[in-house]
């Protein structure tokens, strides 16, 4: 029988995107300054795995230039070389070239030749020179007690391992070849392998999927425990190995030193010195594999047919609520009770599948501490950054939205906001800019901000850019919060110089743009020569929402909690008309647009007379507006369905959904909303004049 290698190919590629992150991780520790053996022995670990898988598929030439980097790293692990930033470096841009070889071999497309044959070279050259003064990674090693000679009663045998290798049941059967792993065991050193087949049954009885062979292996040269572990991973848990250290000198005579006398101290290669933190090491690495074999990877797209399901069954549990609601006796009592428990246990059942799809917001803020690390020293800034709540859990679909604004912050931290060194020290500042990213739930919502020490905005600079630009009349007065939201307008940027970082207006935009469309809020603080933080509200899931239904007509709409302000009454001295703007109403202090939503999707109202319905106030982009209802009605909690996907876009709408009584709702989104409003309000100026 054929082992088809192919059905594991997106496992392995899934597991080497995820073995990439943590040795970024690593590799930004190392360029802090942490260095310690459990750093260098996971970026080793990772390099080992994906030379092994890439070399068990076929993937040579992944395999070949993974190698190569990990024979220079065994190098930083054995104590040979010391770790610099320019090898921190090296070994950065290899993790991205590996990527980058990975994503091509997955899409099948061809690799690029030249820039991996580049970077070979230059890490052939590294490995060419004379490593530098051993300041080894590894404390252990360094502290292993060295005397000039040995012992004369020791005898010494050359250093090495003795390796005992009885595959299980199940090794042939997961797609793994001991002859592999006998080939990558002899590239640690000199190999006597002796095979034992005296398991292997008559070949009536021999099943081809079962290993029958075992292996007893004497492994010569300075090697550790946890390189030759390495060389295992794969099979770990599915083999008896044993390992033991051979070449420690070894008194011939069990006889203490007379009183009076020193001991001899015994000379012990650096390797096995090393070998118990190594040992530590592979054993905490054992353990956290260990733990996440009560997991299972289930494609997004089950979880949201699961979901979907759920949230029919939501919409049924309604309805039956709706129907038995009007009913009486003893019988009806109990059917209500019953139905009680069903929303109970409904609610429960959607509270737990809304939890499959959650993940930390770690997965976005992984990817910042090398944006920050390149992008400073790219422009010559000192910037440290500090991530809090990474812990904090938003919706997939959520997840993979908000990593572009994220982005598009960060870069504008970096290039706008946090000054030069020599600048910032001329202010009472230390050379040092601070970003910080922070996320927590507040509210039923996740609130992610961006801050950081720099010089803040300028409003004098934006409000100049903006008023040259025709965004804002020459004598209109703005409030300080309307100013800032300027910079979302498109292609509107301070920059005096376009680069490849701004200038191009495009960022701030995309930022607005994703976080819209999330159904989110957008906020932006900042204090001249204090800094600014821009903070962003956005809905935990994007299968769910909190909603007030309001009515207008004999249509029912569902607006977004999170962007009501609060609802009111009007009185007629409240309420003005302004020339080519409208109606107004006046809030405390402030006018604000009337919107009558039966004008705009051209609706039969019950009232035209705002003294006889209900405002609304929403707030979006810093805007707000009035809706004019004509009744609201309850709060509750709806499943959105997509309009995109059953019918088509509409201006104003983020979806549908399903009332108990059978009714469908249209959800409202606000932006949309006061898009349309002004765009309609627009149309009718010109056709006035």
């Amino acid at each position: 029988m054929t082992l088809d290698l192919a059905q594991f190919h997106d496992t392995f590629f899934e597991e080497s995107f995820e073995a990439l992150d943590s040795m970024e991780a690593a590799l930004l520790k190392l360029s802090a300054g942490e260095v310690d053996f459990e750093l260098i022995n996971t970026i080793f670990r990772v390099a080992h795995s994906i030379k092994g898988g890439a070399a068990t598929f076929g993937f040579t030439d992944v395999a070949g230039f993974t190698h190569v980097a990990e024979t220079l790293l065994d190098q930083i692990r054995a104590g040979k070389r010391q770790v610099t930033p320019d090898l921190v470096d090296l070994f950065l841009r290899s993790g991205d070239l590996m990527r980058g070889m990975l994503v091509a071999t997955k899409d099948k497309q061809p690799l690029d030749k030249a820039r991996v044959a580049a970077l070979h070279g230059e890490i052939e050259a590294v490995l060419a020179s004379e490593p530098g003064s051993s300041a080894a990674p590894a404390p252990a090693a360094a502290a292993a007690p060295v005397a000039a000679k040995p012992a004369a009663s020791a005898v010494t045998q050359q250093p090495g391992w003795k390796i005992s290798f009885v595959p299980g049941p199940q090794l042939l059967r997961h797609g793994n070849d001991p002859l592999r792993i006998l080939r990558e065991l002899s590239t640690l050193g000199a190999c006597v392998v002796r095979v034992d087949a005296m398991k292997i049954p008559p070949l009536s009885d021999l099943d081809a999927e079962e290993c029958k062979m075992s292996w007893n292996i004497d492994l010569s040269g300075d090697v550790t425990e946890a390189a030759v572990r390495a060389v295992f991973e794969w099979v770990e848990g599915e083999c008896d190995l044993r390992i033991q250290p051979i070449g420690v000198a070894t008194p011939v005579a069990a006889a203490a030193p007379a009183a009076g006398t020193a001991a001899t101290p015994v000379q012990v290669p650096a390797a096995i010195a090393a070998a118990p933190a190594a040992s530590r090491a592979v054993e905490a690495a054992a353990e956290a594999r260990g733990g996440e074999g009560g997991s299972i990877r289930v494609s997004i797209e089950k979880i949201d047919e699961l979901l979907n399901s759920v949230g029919e069954l939501v919409i049924t549990q309604s309805v039956l609520s709706q129907l038995a609601a009007p009913l009486e006796g003893r019988d009806a009592d109990e059917l209500r009770n019953a139905l009680v428990q069903l929303e109970r246990h409904m609610r429960s059942l959607q509270e737990s599948v809304m939890r499959v799809r959650m993940l930390p917001i770690s997965f976005v803020f992984n990817r910042f501490p090398r944006l920050v690390r390149d992008l400073g020293q790219r422009l010559g800034k000192k910037i440290e950054l500090r991530m809090n709540g990474d812990t904090t859990e938003l919706d997939k679909t959520v997840l993979e939205k908000i990593g572009d604004p994220l982005v598009h912050l960060v870069r504008n931290s970096i290039d706008h906001g946090i000054e030069m060194p020599d600048a910032r020290v001329a202010n009472g500042k230390s050379a040092s800019g601070t970003i910080e990213l922070n996320a927590y739930h507040k509210g039923g919502s996740v609130v992610v901000e961006v801050s950081d020490d720099g010089g803040g905005l300028k409003k004098d600079k934006i409000l100049a850019k903006a008023r040259e630009r025709g965004l804002v009349a020459a004598d209109e007065e703005l409030s300080e919060d309307r100013i800032f939201n300027l910079i979302f307008a498109p292609g509107f940027s301070t920059a005096d110089v376009v680069s490849d970082v701004s200038g191009r207006g495009v960022g701030m935009d995309v930022v607005k743009r994703n976080i819209n469309e999330l159904g989110g809020h957008v906020q932006i603080y900042s204090t001249p020569g204090k800094g600014s933080m821009v903070r962003i509200r956005l809905p935990l899931t994007l299968a769910i929402l909190d909603g007030q239904l309001a009515r207008v007509g004999n249509e029912v709409y569902v607006v977004p909690i999170v962007s009501i302000v609060e609802t009111m009454q009007v009185r007629k001295e409240m309420v003005s008309s302004i020339a080519n703007q409208g109606e107004v109403f006046r809030l405390r202090d402030e006018y604000l647009p009337v919107v009558r939503l039966y004008d705009l999707f051209g609706i039969k109202p019950d009232h035209t007379d705002l003294l006889n319905g209900l405002l609304m106030i929403v707030e979006a982009d810093g805007k707000r507006v009035g809706l004019f209802v004509d009744e609201l009605m309850s709060q509750q909690q709806v499943v959105i369905k997509s309009l995109e996907t059953n019918f088509r876009p509409v201006t104003g709408l983020a979806g549908a959904t399903m009332l108990g009584d059978g009714r469908v709702a249209l959800i409202l989104d606000v932006p949309g909303v006061i898009t349309r409003f002004q765009q309609a309000s627009r149309d009718a100026a010109q056709r006035a004049a």
